[in-house]
């Protein structure tokens, strides 16, 4: 019996908590940290901005009541991500 994890990260499949070393946090689940960057299915968007919640704000309301998919696949490059979380450890 095969596996579709096959040659995944430990994190394929889990919902990470991915902050960039600028305005953007996305939380999504994770299919692979690849060389290039992670690789994210199903993914929000938040973007700190004068007037909007924070990013820890984002992150705990995610937590709480989950996020809401309106990206369907995105790369973060490796080079602006900051950190890499699971949303369950929030």
């Amino acid at each position: 019996m095969g596996t579709f994890h096959r040659g995944k990260g430990p994190l394929h499949g889990l919902t990470v908590v991915v902050d960039t070393d600028g305005p953007e946090l996305y939380i999504g689940r994770c299919d692979d940290v690849v060389e290039a960057g992670v690789l994210l299915q199903d993914a929000d968007l938040h973007r700190d901005e004068a007037g909007a919640s924070g990013k820890e704000e984002f992150v705990a309301r995610a937590a709480r009541v989950g996020h809401w998919p309106r990206i369907g696949e995105i790369l973060v490059p490796r080079e602006r991500v900051a950190s890499i979380r699971l949303l369950a450890e929030v």
